[in-house]
């Protein structure tokens, strides 16, 4: 075992490790330490350019979940565009979940979108799922507001996948973009230009969020295909 395994177990929480694993259902339960978020931010925290930090990140595939999620932590601190984005890249195909993937947030690069972009339309045609699922991710982070413009949701819904994790990202998107560029998001819907299940499951999250209004969702409702 190494040191920062050693470590992560010693931060181990039993009933965390089975909650996690019931949110992970793609997740080998035996690769889940059972270690809470704030403690591997914290742990990511001083571990921060150190020595065993490089050595850690050049150290793929990791074992365990949390080892996953604490490269991930360590990336998030790069402050460089070149080095973040290489670093991302080099981890990317090593992604086998979603909260791995979600959790994979380097402001840095948000600082450069025309640099950025490229890379997110290289992502969105890789044939690995969590790969399309984080270009996906970025591009709404990062271009739902004052980046915005009508090509990107065009570019979202032309990804067709049968991948669930992917499926949901895109209704994610939509719906995200429902709230924010309402008229731009709309015709996706209206025209029927998402698969079924996308179409249906970004109105359902969109009638979920807050920040649509009540008179929005009721015409949402009405457009569910059956």
């Amino acid at each position: 075992m190494t040191e920062i395994q050693k470590r992560l177990f010693a931060l181990q929480d039993k009933e965390y490790q089975a909650f996690t694993a019931k949110l992970n259902p793609t997740v080998d339960p035996e690769t889940i330490i059972g270690v809470r978020l704030p403690a591997l931010r914290a742990l990511a925290k001083e571990l921060k350019n150190t020595d065993e930090a490089k050595d850690f990140l050049s150290s793929l595939p990791h074992e365990y979940l949390e080892e996953n999620h604490l490269h991930s932590f360590l990336l998030s601190g790069i402050k460089d565009f070149d080095e973040g984005i290489a670093a991302v890249e080099r981890f990317l195909p090593y992604i086998d979940n979603w909260a791995v993937c979600d959790s994979l947030r380097i402001k840095a690069l948000a600082k450069y979108p025309e640099r950025l972009l490229p890379y997110l339309e290289k992502w969105m045609k890789s044939d690995h799922t969590y790969t399309v699922r984080c270009g996906i991710l970025n591009l709404m982070n990062y271009f739902l507001d004052d980046r915005f413009d009508e090509k990107y949701p065009a570019m979202v819904a032309a990804v067709h996948c049968e991948e669930y994790y992917v499926n949901m990202m895109i209704a994610w998107y939509f719906a995200t973009a429902l709230a924010k560029q309402y008229d731009a998001a709309l015709p996706y819907l209206t025209e029927q230009r998402l698969d079924k299940w996308v179409h249906n499951k970004t109105i359902q999250k969109a009638v979920e969020s807050y920040r649509i209004t009540d008179e929005q969702k009721a015409y949402l409702k009405t457009l569910r295909r059956k």
